[in-house]
């Protein structure tokens, strides 16, 4: 089992939680731990928005909890009625993320009677700000998330597995099965890169420059995953319809085959120029004068129907899905080779450095 960083930054958010409450002399120190465990977040700038609404939450707890202990005393039913008030007001104003720290503001709050009660309240809301406060500061400092890396590496990781089964896939060489079950995976594996990208995105720059760099890559990542999507549509496509392509015309079969052989190629290429590892003289391949153009495809297709309706060879409405996908693939490959190029011209040095050493 591999542990995650959000894992242990969770386990040190709480140890230091714990040391900061017991450093201050705050009674009761557990519930700072408690509220470092509803601090922790997957990435620096959802933290810095977390630690705002918590702080609302907790603000609203500690009051709601004060004026119903001072008005009913601290009768348990008055716990629970403080409870649904806040959950309430929470929901009211949007803060339904935090309204678990809100109520055990409320129960640390009005859980034992005292003499000196607001004294007491003000110290468990102390402490569960100083829990709060502990978990952004090791979510700052401790394994700060390069959620750049993880994005590409993510990408780049599924776009090879994509590639390696829709090679096997369009020769029906893969058993119907077995890429079923990895078409599942490659679609969780895609949902996942999607939050990747968002968490990327997320982040925040501090500098024009940075923020420009940063709003073409974003422009770029997005288009590979576009073009991921786009490789995983077509692999489906042919396990879909493996019986249909079987039954091609041989020479029609080939012609498909070719295609995405250059096309999945491609693919692997457009990632290598990415990162500045392809040589200039092999960046031009959509320029391969050997490749049939689409519309030359499309023409040949339109002769295989007419074809295939006066003999009854195959189904041409079967071969159209598996067409128009292998075409739109193309077509999202090219784009992408254009961001690239542009993106290269700006910044081309900047993404060697910074994904060599993750990647």
């Amino acid at each position: 089992m591999k542990l995650g960083a959000r894992i242990v930054k969770t386990g040190v958010a709480i140890v230091f939680a714990l040391f900061l409450a017991d450093l201050l002399n705050l009674p009761s120190p557990v519930f700072a731990g408690i509220a470092a465990i509803f601090a922790i977040q997957p990435s620096i700038y959802r933290s810095y928005l977390t630690i705002i609404e918590q702080i609302q939450s907790n603000f609203i707890g500690a009051g709601i909890a004060v004026i119903f202990a001072l008005i009913f005393g601290h009768h348990y039913v008055a716990v629970g009625l403080a409870a649904v008030i806040t959950i309430a007001i929470m929901l009211k104003l949007k803060l339904e993320k935090s309204i678990s720290l809100a109520l055990v503001t409320i129960i640390a709050i009005m859980e034992v009677p005292s003499d000196d009660f607001i004294v007491f309240a003000l110290i468990r809301f102390t402490t569960i700000v100083v829990g709060v406060l502990a978990a952004f500061f090791v979510n700052l400092v401790f394994m700060p998330p390069k959620y750049e890396t993880k994005l590409f590496h993510s990408i780049h990781m599924t776009t090879d597995e994509l590639i390696r089964w829709t090679r096997l896939a369009k020769r029906q060489a893969s058993e119907h099965m077995a890429t079923k079950q990895e078409l599942e995976k490659l679609r969780e594996r895609l949902i996942k890169i999607d939050q990747f990208y968002l968490f990327y995105k997320e982040e925040r720059s501090y500098f024009r420059n940075e923020k420009r760099a940063k709003a073409r890559k974003l422009v770029v990542y997005r288009q590979m995953i576009s073009v991921a999507n786009k490789s995983w549509e077509v692999l489906k496509r042919l396990h879909i319809y493996e019986n249909e392509l079987a039954n091609l015309p041989n020479h029609f079969r080939l012609m498909i085959q070719e295609r995405l052989d250059f096309l999945l190629t491609y693919h692997e290429q457009l990632h290598l120029k990415y990162t500045g590892k392809l040589k200039p003289e092999h960046s031009l391949w959509t320029e391969n004068e050997a490749l049939l153009k689409r519309h030359e495809v499309m023409e040949i297709f339109a002769r295989e129907i007419a074809l295939s309706k006066e003999e009854e060879i195959f189904s041409s409405y079967h071969l159209l899905h598996v067409l128009s996908a292998v075409l739109d693939y193309e077509e999202q490959l090219e784009h992408l080779d254009t961001l690239i190029v542009s993106h290269q011209n700006y910044h081309g040095e900047e993404i060697k450095v910074e994904l060599e050493d993750g990647f």
